[in-house]
């Protein structure tokens, strides 16, 4: 990964980069706003919901002609349920998906997307 632009929103740098010709913005950057110390608590809490399910969905329908749709509809299905956890390394491993990268460094993942 190459970073090419940090921008600053509400105090807090957001990469900006691209991977493999694609665009991507730091997720772990932006959940930093929410709380510094658990960045990938927050973006599994956001992936978790059904809606974000739903969205990220609809956007690898449309840009990813490999993306697993009996997988996701496994996961829709769960979705929003007490219980119910997904990370980004389990929606990119279930599903094909290539609109969110898992990256680990260190201890700490980093996750970026779209």
């Amino acid at each position: 990964m190459n970073k090419s632009l940090n921008i600053s929103v509400k105090g807090i740098d957001i990469s900006l980069f691209a991977y493999k010709q694609k665009d991507y913005i730091s997720l772990t950057d932006m959940a930093k706003y929410k709380n510094k110390s658990e960045t990938a608590l927050v973006i599994s809490h956001w992936l978790s919901a059904r809606y974000t399910v739903e969205f990220l969905s609809c956007w690898e329908i449309f840009n990813n002609p490999n993306f697993n749709t009996t997988e996701f509809s496994s996961i829709k299905n769960e979705s929003g349920s007490n219980g119910f956890v997904l990370t980004s390394k389990r929606w990119i491993e279930r599903t094909g998906a290539i609109g969110i990268i898992s990256k680990i460094q260190g201890k700490y993942q980093r996750c970026s997307g779209y």
